[in-house]
């Protein structure tokens, strides 16, 4: 399923589009964000280890949230090749890591265009709608931050509005 990600009314997205395709496989998100635009005033992170790595968010960051029985988990997927996954017990509380095998993300990157797809494994009990957003970072530090929903003045991709499809 295609799907278009809006930016939050308080961010500037300077002509920028995002969607994502998104299907759920058994136990397996499968992922390909496709960003178009002035995809070249982005500020992307450098190259990293392909590790579980701790606030990838701070930058351009691609992410989806999966609702759980009685909470929910969260993915960043860097185009560094970073990443990070956690379990939630509730919102905003209990956050733990997910011991998840590590996502192989891909990138792509043509004329006003940049493309990243990931599969992650989600644990038995995600059987509940899902998030997907994205945070964009440009060169003049401003930030965009993209969702299928905004249900609130703020950007807050934790919130239970932002699950808004299930797969």
């Amino acid at each position: 399923m295609r799907l278009p990600l809006i930016p939050h009314p308080t961010s500037t997205h300077a002509g920028l589009t995002l969607d994502v395709e998104a299907r759920r496989s058994g136990g397996v998100l499968s992922l390909e964000f496709d960003l178009a635009g002035p995809v070249e005033t982005v500020r992307w992170p450098e190259a990293a280890a392909r590790v579980h790595t701790d606030e990838l968010w701070r930058t351009t960051c691609f992410e989806a949230f999966a609702r759980t029985e009685g909470g929910y988990v969260e993915y960043n997927l860097s185009p560094s090749g970073g990443w990070a996954a956690y379990r939630f017990d509730g919102y905003r509380e209990g956050m733990r890591r997910l011991e998840i095998p590590a996502p192989f993300i891909v990138t792509r990157t043509a004329q006003g265009r940049f493309v990243l797809t990931a599969d992650v494994d989600l644990p038995e009990d995600a059987t509940g709608p899902v998030g997907l957003t994205a945070v964009i970072e440009r060169f003049d530090g401003a930030i965009a931050y993209w969702a299928l929903a905004h249900p609130s003045d703020k950007p807050d991709f934790h919130h239970s509005g932002s699950f808004a499809v299930t797969l």
